[in-house]
């Protein structure tokens, strides 16, 4: 089924052209479109990841730059996407709070439109906290190679009556998650009580929060979780016998 919305903006064939060259160069440059920005990591031809920011923190942050090129780095063509909403942002210079979650999802679903139009196979889909979810609203909706979640939000902080699972018995492509022991928005514990879809590959990163940063006693920093969820993520991607051929 595919997410409709009257309000998508058009993209013409200048973008067309722009996205198709980041497909092809990989090199992380910063290129803008009518559906918001867009930066591709990591070579062509190779497995993709449709990668969908949080809702505070675009793709330039810290977290998710070190992410994209780790990902590249292990085989992944990681494509980061941007909401509307977040490019406001980055040109205005100042916060904004994300739209409703359905304008999301059909930005997301136009987002894959675009890249796949290029006859490769289609990108997996992924994200970042809300990024992650409105991917699993997408992918719950419309036939996904796979779902990669990094800090799923199974609830506002303080809530845990506040589930964001109903969709999940819908997701029928393969599902990988990382999260940290201590997120605030689904802790070990509380995912582990969790009724989930039997596909779910589940890793838990040690110590780390919502941002994947552990407490310094643990002598890991957040930068090695990284790394060690990219790991993961580009082994299911991009197995080794396939990086090596």
């Amino acid at each position: 089924m595919r997410i409709q919305t009257d309000a998508e903006p058009a993209l013409d064939a200048e973008d067309r052209q722009r996205i198709a060259g980041a497909l092809a160069h990989g090199d992380d440059t910063l290129h803008e479109t009518a559906l918001g920005g867009v930066r591709v990591c990591g070579p062509a031809n190779a497995p993709r990841l449709l990668l969908s920011h949080g809702a505070g923190a675009g793709h330039d942050s810290p977290f998710l730059s070190r992410l994209r090129h780790a990902l590249a780095a292990g085989g992944v063509q990681v494509i980061a996407v941007e909401f509307a909403y977040m490019a406001r942002m980055r040109r205005e210079g100042r916060r904004r709070p994300p739209p409703r979650v359905e304008g999301l999802v059909a930005e997301l679903s136009a987002w894959r439109r675009a890249i796949d139009a290029d006859g490769q196979a289609p990108a997996w889909l992924g994200g970042k906290s809300m990024g992650g979810r409105v991917a699993s609203l997408l992918a719950a909706r419309e036939a996904t190679p796979g779902l990669v979640l990094c800090g799923y939000p199974f609830h506002p902080p303080g809530k845990p009556e506040r589930l964001r699972l109903d969709h999940w018995p819908d997701l029928a492509c393969p599902l990988l998650l990382l999260q940290g022991t201590r997120d605030a928005f689904g802790t070990r514990a509380e995912v582990e009580s969790y009724t989930l879809p039997a596909q779910l590959e589940c890793h838990f990163l040690d110590g780390g929060d919502h941002d994947w940063q552990p407490p310094k006693r643990l002598g890991v920093s957040q930068a090695e979780l990284i790394d060690a969820a990219a790991a993961l993520i580009s082994r299911r991607l991009a197995p080794v016998d396939r990086r090596r051929g």
